[in-house]
């Protein structure tokens, strides 16, 4: 009876044991190699690769994330086709007219102005010297949207409004759009 009595008593008392209640030390490690990888930082030697480099350089070719090469060159003909091509992928609503004006409000109104008549604070207050250009001219509302879209991306033709393709994703220059001919 006394050895029927010992064997749970001495499973229970090492389960005791083991269990800690120091929640910074996890116990006892049986396979440390598992849970504590030898990694290499960033900028230290690395005798995995050839050149001894961790920080590798991305495969030719790579492309980031949500950043599709631009397919339309800059110019005039670039435009043209671009407003011949690009049809905007997104439905005039609620949502889309809100997030366009958020974005319209970070990127444009500072040129632009609020009501789009290229009144802005860098016209207003002679930091920009050339008038910017009034987005509720019937020229830009009757514009198609892709060619909106490549002066945005590209820049304008006359050059006084710079590219804001690494600036803006593509989807947000779409809302911006949909928001200039729905708003203005």
């Amino acid at each position: 009876m006394k050895k029927l009595f010992i064997l749970p008593a001495l499973i229970i008392l090492l389960g005791l044991n083991s269990c800690s209640h120091d929640r910074n030390n996890p116990g006892h490690a049986y396979f440390p190699d598992m849970a504590q990888s030898v990694a290499y930082e960033a900028y230290k030697e690395n005798p995995v690769y050839k050149d001894g480099k961790s920080m590798q350089m991305p495969v030719e070719g790579t492309i980031p994330r949500e950043m599709i090469p631009y397919q339309y060159e800059k110019g005039l003909d670039g435009q043209q086709k671009a407003g011949e091509e690009l049809v905007s992928p997104l439905e005039v609503s609620s949502d889309v007219l809100q997030e366009g004006q958020k974005q319209y409000e970070v990127f444009c109104v500072i040129c632009h102005g609020t009501a789009g008549k290229g009144d802005g604070y860098l016209f207003t207050s002679k930091l920009f010297p050339a008038q910017p250009t009034d987005l509720t001219a019937d020229i830009i509302q009757n514009m198609p949207d892709g060619e909106i879209y490549h002066i945005i991306t590209q820049g304008s033709l006359s050059g006084l409004m710079g590219s804001h393709g690494s600036q803006i994703k593509p989807e947000d220059r779409w809302n911006i759009i949909v928001y200039l001919k729905n708003s203005f």
